[in-house]
């Protein structure tokens, strides 16, 4: 087995199962040696999901199936992952195929190389598949998002990232959250490498995520982050002292 962490592979994904179904497989081959589970948090889908995924976790497949009662968002199903993964490092991945995951391995060498100091591995999309407004919408987010928050991040919407778990649980949640995970890495002291990956197209349905509902709430909580990284005066440096004071010596007069 290479590496020394557990690995947590966390899937949001709502009605993604023919894409899921080609998914799996492909991480379970990425990770092949390594100590890892696969989490897949359904959010709220009302197709063979369900079905799909106990097929494979009877085949003793590493699959785990979260699932949320009705659609609660990218954000939400990415916490609910978080939260469920029993790895010490979490990588992220979209449900809809077109994060390739051949690209996890280095993920988590870079991150596991560059120490206990750096807390995520970012992607960063070169050749994106997209069409011309959500790769329009998405460039000019990242521009705005890097001009305010100075995160040193060109594509902070990528899918694919890995945390050091223990990291994500200091973090503020709220929608849009994982948009923003440099920043509010940046935020608790730790610092970000970046790793260059290839999207690819996506092979079944449509989008459930899109674009135009989140413009107006994204511009609110870009700022919402600048101000809790304001807030943020001083992380402090954190010890337990377990030394005991000297026992006096006595002295006869």
């Amino acid at each position: 087995m290479t590496g020394a962490s557990r690995i947590s592979v966390v899937i949001p994904a709502k009605d993604e199962a023919d894409n899921l179904a080609v998914l799996i497989p492909e991480i379970l081959t990425a990770l092949a040696g390594r100590d890892h589970e696969v989490v897949v948090v359904d959010d709220g889908s009302s197709d063979r999901t369900g079905a799909m995924l106990a097929g494979m976790r009877a085949e003793g497949k590493p699959v785990r199936h979260i699932r949320h009662e009705s659609p609660c968002g990218q954000s939400a199903a990415v916490r609910s992952g978080m939260l469920a993964a029993s790895g010490d490092i979490v990588a992220t991945i979209d449900g809809d195929g077109q994060n390739d995951p051949a690209y996890i391995p280095a993920l988590v060498d870079a991150l596991e190389a560059a120490g206990p100091g750096v807390a995520l591995a970012a992607g960063q999309r070169l050749g994106r598949t997209d069409g011309f407004w959500k790769k329009y919408a998405s460039r000019f987010a990242n521009w705005l998002r890097g001009a305010i928050l100075q995160d040193g991040t060109r594509d902070s919407g990528c899918g694919l990232k890995a945390v050091r778990r223990e990291v994500f649980l200091l973090l503020p949640y709220f929608d849009s959250w994982h948009r923003f995970l440099p920043a509010l890495v940046i935020r608790e002291g730790y610092k970000v490498v970046h790793v260059d990956v290839v999207d690819r197209h996506r092979r079944f349905g449509k989008s459930n995520y899109g674009i135009f509902d989140r413009g107006l709430r994204g511009v609110l909580d870009l700022f919402g982050v600048w101000w809790l990284r304001k807030r943020r005066r001083k992380v402090p440096v954190v010890s337990e002292i377990t030394s005991t004071a000297p026992k006096a010596e006595n002295v006869n007069v």
